[in-house]
């Protein structure tokens, strides 16, 4: 048995290897005190301090902060409504159309997302004057549009394995339908919408395409400022803010995983 596992063993590590050694080398080349990313002069913090002053890249991380906080709240509400709607009320009319407004941006070509909110956004500004330009407002809208589907997914999941022999009980005993859902429903499904969220977290943080269709000269995402940079030659200072957003995402996912195991 330990003879046939060695493939399987190797494999495994060449794919662990193959996604974490880069992130490993871009922490480590954080520290370099050297401008030239591929070449090891020494440790230093400088460019951590640089990356403290550079306000446009510090600006850009806020933007993509605050959009891809909001796309997840908002993305977190309406997808455990459409997966409610879905799992809850068996056929309804308008339900496959529902269903397949839900998977169109699972499989969608992000280009297509872009291109397609971006002549939506057009329309209504010739058509009732808004949006007044492409910022903040058009990309938060943008990003939870594709957002709330895979939100959906995963709460639609848990709620199709979620025992609703409690609900049951509890409206046996008098609860009204709003306090079952709210004291019983919602802690059941609490993971998944922790899920839900981070991962709605993620995609907007990370999304470049459709961020670039309907965005405008006075909102800048991180990913853009980082491509638009990147093409020019890569910055230590880029790979101090890459090492930031990985300690912080990791941070992230062990308080998440802490939380979840307590419950």
């Amino acid at each position: 048995m330990r003879r046939r596992s060695w493939p399987l063993l190797s494999v495994l590590a060449f794919g662990y290897a193959f996604l974490y050694v880069p992130i490993l080398l871009l922490i480590l080349y954080s520290f370099n005190e050297s401008r030239l990313v591929t070449v090891w002069s020494g440790f230093s913090f400088k460019w951590y301090g640089e990356l403290l002053h550079n306000r446009q890249l510090l600006d850009a991380a806020w933007l993509s902060v605050r959009i891809a906080a909001l796309n997840a709240t908002i993305a977190v509400v309406l997808g455990t409504l459409a997966a409610n709607a879905l799992v809850r009320h068996g056929r309804f009319r308008g339900r496959t159309g529902l269903e397949l407004l839900l998977t169109a941006p699972l499989v969608m070509p992000d280009v297509i997302i872009g291109l397609s909110m971006l002549l939506l956004f057009v329309a209504l500004q010739q058509t009732i004057g808004w949006p007044d330009g492409r910022g903040f407002s058009t990309i938060t809208i943008a990003h939870i549009t594709f957002s709330m589907a895979y939100v959906a997914v995963v709460v639609r999941s848990r709620l199709a394995r979620m025992d609703s022999s409690l609900e049951e009980a509890a409206m046996d005993l008098g609860a009204r339908p709003l306090t079952v859902y709210l004291r019983i429903t919602l802690p059941l499904i609490a993971p998944a919408l922790l899920s839900g969220w981070l991962l709605a977290f993620t995609l907007s943080l990370d999304d470049l395409v459709i961020a670039s269709f309907v965005s405008g000269p006075g909102a800048t995402t991180l990913p853009m400022v980082i491509y638009s940079s990147v093409r020019m030659g890569v910055s230590p200072q880029i790979n101090a803010l890459a090492s930031l957003v990985v300690a912080l995402v990791a941070l992230a996912v062990v308080i998440a995983g802490v939380s979840l195991r307590r419950r």
